[in-house]
């Protein structure tokens, strides 16, 4: 079973889509924290309402940097966290947090990577970079976070149709979907330790 960190920045519409897996049975998880670096995120809210530990951690909580990694070791450490899912979280994770953390650090990109990642690559934003780049399919990449924008081992990965007359918010709304779904299964990988990394590659172990 999986120990989850989840880290968010806004609505928690992906951290709702894991609880959810949990509650029905298919994520072997349970969510010991959600972290937010917005202290009025939806995804506090969320946590807040469901009695699961719900902390706020930002340059205004903690406005020394070393302070500020200091903290979030001690958030993770504290409540045995061993997996972090970002779901929307606007930060960077601090470098000394993915070294401990290693290979066990998920997020989903609302793109298929490589493409139409990197900085800047979040929201509306990546939506409209597919549009105006002429792209006849897009999706949802959920890979492993190392110290650079998304470039981590890619776990899985599942695409749809852009369609004539898309708009970045109606793209938004259909990839959103698909990440609702493709996130948990991705985690369940985990929990049932059937990803395995080598370099930039990750290994899918069939199942017991």
């Amino acid at each position: 079973m999986l120990h989850l960190a989840v880290f968010a920045s806004g609505r928690g519409s992906n951290l709702e889509s894991i609880a959810h897996a949990i509650s029905r049975g298919n994520l072997d998880a349970e969510i010991v924290l959600v972290l937010s670096n917005n202290s009025t995120s939806g995804a506090l809210d969320f946590a807040r309402e469901h009695g699961i530990p719900a902390v706020h951690l930002s340059s205004k909580t903690n406005p020394d940097p070393e302070d500020f990694v200091s903290r979030m070791k001690s958030e993770l450490k504290n409540r045995g966290v061993d997996f972090i899912a970002l779901a929307g979280y606007m930060k960077k994770v601090p470098p000394d947090v993915v070294n401990i953390y290693a290979n066990r650090i998920t997020n989903i990109h609302p793109a298929l990577l490589p493409a139409f990642g990197g900085k800047g690559m979040y929201g509306l934003n990546v939506h409209k970079a597919v549009l105006e780049s002429g792209a006849r399919i897009t999706g949802v990449t959920v890979h492993i976070v190392t110290n650079d924008y998304d470039v981590g081992p890619i776990v899985a990965q599942e695409c749809i149709p852009v369609w004539d007359g898309d708009t970045p918010e109606s793209l938004a709304s259909r990839v959103l979907e698909l990440e609702h779904r493709l996130y948990p299964e991705a985690l369940q990988l985990f929990a049932q330790d059937r990803i395995t990394v080598n370099g930039l590659r990750t290994i899918h172990q069939p199942p017991a």
